[in-house]
């Protein structure tokens, strides 16, 4: 009986065995270690028997083992067990008669020729779904990732920046100008100040057609097209774009509100402030002028600009896209600072009378320009100060651009014989001369190629100081300056206030020349003592025999008398300087000689006599140095004070005549100023008699 293994089988052929191991091992590609042939033939017969020669491959997918039916099996099963009992176990039988078939068949392959290849295939590898998985899950992550950081760059780091600015893109800015201070005179009138007028500006942004929109503006603001439509469009650069842009300044409110009718987007109109003149050219050689954009450009008005001008404010809030202001939105407000008022010393009655004076004057002589001064003699006080022709403050830009200065400051012109008196008075104080000296004075004099003569030809003899003064002399005045010496004549040149701006406050004040002595050479010496080579502005001239009125001593002109404040502070200005030129008995000695021109009945200044009052003075006829060279005619001038016994006012007149005749001009003009200044100031009349002068003594 065939031997049988535990389960009950018959006992297996340990030949079969082998050969069934052999058959089921795998190598490491995937197909069984045996015979090649016997696998061409399986294959053939699985074909033959309507099977798929491809189920050995799809058996290693599926494990290596070929599904079979039950009964297929069983039948197989069956005839194991009767051929293991029919064949004695026998493994080195077995083992020979496999190598046996094995030799057999290799000899059969060389006789039959060379044996098929069998190609074997690589599978293709079944992909893994959790690495898939896993794959796709760190790439969803990854981009969520990426998500939240930008989220949370933009919404916490970032946040500020972009809120700021897209705030910025809503934000609208207004300018609040600050009221800017007026000019008033010592009595309080206000000779310019700020009045309500409106302002035009455009957003670029809002502004879809600014050739559309500069064509209704136009009309209204009398700018032409192009410029308005410059303005309002939108700025390209790397900077942000602009959202104000100013159209026209001190607008009239009538014109503000038209334009705001039209309703123009991106267009608007606010409050402003314009520079309003009431005199029109009353002071406006003082006051000077603003521009549009209401800084000062000329006169008191640029040289104190910084106490002037006001400070702006700002408004700025939120807008919605079409403009409007968002209730409840952003809002600020920086409140405007209001500039403060500058009071001066200038008595606008007055200078109304003055200019009307000098301006009548002129016209009847013909006269280019003119300029006069009037000084209070104690305190240096300019209470007038004109200038002719003048122009409207106003509207100064419509006037030619000579016309908009001041010709007692900003004028410089040889000062002639009103010269004379500096070097009497220094001849007075250095003790050379007394008042009642009488020095003998040639009919001429010659100073290197130039021989100077007096305008009264006389023979050489005996003058009075007075005399001098009363005939303007030359050969007398050359002479007494001879014996001071140049160095000594330029000392008190100096003294006098020449040679040096005032500080008057003006904007645009010339200093003069004065030459140093050292420079003086040839016919010098002769023309600069009778006001000749010397350059001179009429207010230096008035604030120099000021100190003559004001028993010697030099007072510096001011025109300010203080500051008042938004809060109704005064702040007085700084005293003015001073200093001693004069004794107070040369000074008086000097006031008593001064009345010659006017007293002497052939005196060069006899058009100055003021009934009631005596009056000391001197005239003066010099050239214009213009473009480097002297113009044709002549600048004359007259410079004096009254009452002459007790001084109280001082007044220069100065006048360019092309055709000469000047004298008369300045005489007649200097009567009717001091005068009615004068009157005005209730002066009482003088009390002591006219200086008793003779020219020449008896």
């Amino acid at each position: 009986m065939p031997p049988t293994d535990p389960k009950g089988r018959g006992a297996s052929d340990p030949r079969r065995d082998g050969r069934r191991q052999v058959r089921r091992g795998y190598s490491p590609r995937g197909h069984t270690v045996g015979d090649d042939g016997d696998e061409d033939r399986r294959r053939r017969a699985a074909v033959r028997r309507g099977g798929d020669a491809l189920r050995p491959a799809l058996r290693l997918v599926e494990g290596g083992a070929e599904p079979e039916s039950p009964r297929r099996t069983a039948r197989a099963r069956e005839r194991t067990r009767q051929k293991v009992a029919a064949t004695p176990v026998d493994r080195q039988s077995n083992t020979r008669s496999v190598r046996a078939r094995q030799t057999q068949r290799a000899t059969a392959t060389k006789a039959s020729g060379p044996r098929r290849r069998v190609i074997k295939r690589r599978l293709p590898k079944i992909g893994n779904p959790k690495r898939r998985l896993r794959l796709g899950m760190t790439l969803i992550l990854l981009i969520f990732a990426i998500a939240g950081g930008r989220l949370v760059q933009l919404q916490v780091t970032d946040a500020a920046a972009y809120a700021a600015d897209a705030l910025g893109q809503r934000l609208q800015e207004e300018i609040i100008p600050g009221s800017r201070g007026s000019i008033l005179d010592r009595n309080g009138e206000r000779l310019a100040f700020s009045g309500a007028a409106r302002y035009v500006y455009a957003d670029p942004e809002l502004i879809e057609d600014p050739k559309k929109a500069a064509d209704k503006l136009t009309p209204l603001l009398g700018i032409p097209t192009r410029e308005l439509a410059d303005k309002m469009k939108q700025t390209k650069g790397d900077g942000p774009p602009s959202r104000f842009e100013y159209l026209a300044r001190g607008v009239d409110v009538e014109i503000g509100d038209k334009i705001e009718k039209l309703e123009i987007p991106g267009v608007r109109v606010a409050y402003d402030e314009r520079r309003e003149v009431p005199g029109q050219d009353l002071a406006a050689n003082i006051i000077g002028f603003t521009g549009l954009d209401g800084n000062g450009l000329g006169g008191m008005e640029a040289s104190y600009e910084d106490i002037l001008a006001g400070r702006d404010g700002e408004r700025k809030y939120e807008v919605s896209a079409s403009g409007q202001e968002i209730p409840g939105g952003f809002h600020r407000e920086e409140k405007a600072k209001p500039g403060s008022d500058l009071k001066l010393t200038v008595d606008s009655d007055l200078q109304y009378q003055v200019q009307r004076i000098l301006s009548d004057t002129m016209a009847k002589k013909n006269a280019e320009f003119g300029a006069a001064v009037v000084m209070d003699a104690d305190t240096g006080e300019v209470v007038s100060m004109a200038s002719a022709p003048s122009y409207d403050a106003a509207n100064p830009m419509e006037y030619d651009k000579s016309l908009r200065g001041d010709r007692a400051t900003d004028s410089v012109v040889e000062p002639g014989s009103i010269h004379k008196a500096i070097v009497v008075g220094a001849a007075l104080e250095e003790g050379i001369i007394d008042r009642d000296s009488e020095p003998v004075v040639g009919p001429t004099i010659t100073k290197a190629d130039n021989t100077y003569r007096d305008t009264h030809p006389h023979e050489k003899r005996p003058m009075t100081i007075g005399g001098i003064l009363a005939h303007s002399s030359n050969v007398g005045t050359i002479d007494l300056a001879d014996k001071l010496g140049p160095e000594k004549l330029y000392e008190y040149q100096k003294k006098f206030g020449l040679g040096a701006g005032t500080d008057v406050g003006v904007a645009g004040e010339a200093a003069g020349i004065v030459r140093e002595p050292s420079t003086w050479q040839g016919s010098d010496f002769g023309s600069i003592p009778i006001g000749l080579g010397v350059a001179v502005t009429p207010l230096q001239m008035a604030a120099g025999y000021n100190a003559i009125a004001n028993d010697g001593m030099y007072v510096q002109p001011s025109l300010v008398e203080c500051t008042i404040s938004p809060d109704g502070d005064k702040d007085k200005a700084d005293a003015p300087k001073s200093h001693r030129v004069f004794s107070k008995k040369t000074a008086r000695d000097l006031q008593y000689v001064l009345q010659g021109p006017i007293v002497v009945p052939d005196g060069t200044g006899t058009l100055a006599k003021i009934p009631g009052y005596n009056v000391a003075g001197k005239t003066g006829t010099g050239k214009l140095v213009r473009d480097g060279e002297y113009a044709p005619g002549e600048v004359a001038s007259f410079v004096g004070f009254a009452p002459a016994d007790k001084p109280e006012y001082t007044v220069a007149v100065f006048a360019y005549t092309p055709g000469g005749g000047g004298g008369e001009v300045t005489g007649t003009a200097f009567r009717d100023i001091m005068q009615y200044t004068l009157g005005h100031y209730r002066v009482p009349p003088s009390t002591e008699k006219p200086a008793d002068i003779e020219v020449y003594p008896t």
